[in-house]
């Protein structure tokens, strides 16, 4: 199984639809998005792609770990996804949001990340990090996400 890291901002006169466009940003609007904690499975390769390639019909399904923010403006949200594999394959996700600069919440992520290998007796790979900020004027939402899609989307029924 593939697990596709990809990230998207936007900005709309409503929070919801900020997030839908943050989404739609990174190709995965179309989709019912369930979330998972934070394990990578053994069996999985991790690449980070930035935007999704098509992932199944609409309305599918999709598993994911999620990082997500947005705030009215003018205001900027950061969100990052870290990640580290072990040698023996599993593998970890880490997540931070907020209103607060990128390198803040990078910084989370990293710490965070830091911490779960330390609860682990497994070998860790050196972490990745990705991250998404946007930004709005007023009178608008900002929303920023970075998400770790696990394989192709499912039928829901």
């Amino acid at each position: 199984m593939t697990i596709r890291v990809v990230w998207g901002t936007g900005t709309a006169p409503t929070e919801m639809a900020a997030y839908d466009a943050a989404l739609a940003d990174a190709g995965v609007h179309n989709y019912n998005l369930v979330a998972v904690s934070s394990v990578i499975p053994a069996d999985a390769d991790v690449e980070a792609v930035g935007t999704a390639p098509d992932l199944g019909p609409v309305g599918n399904r999709l598993t994911v770990v999620e990082a997500r923010t947005d705030a009215a403006g003018p205001r900027h949200v950061s969100a990052a996804l870290g990640w580290a594999e072990s040698e023996d394959g599993p593998g970890l996700f880490y997540e931070a949001a907020d209103e607060t600069d990128a390198d803040d919440v990078e910084a989370r992520v990293r710490a965070g990340i830091d911490a779960g290998m330390d609860l682990r007796d497994w070998t860790f790979d050196e972490p990745t990090v990705r991250s998404a900020t946007a930004e709005a004027d007023a009178g608008e939402y900002a929303a920023a996400v970075v998400l770790a899609a696990y394989g192709d989307s499912e039928p829901i029924l």
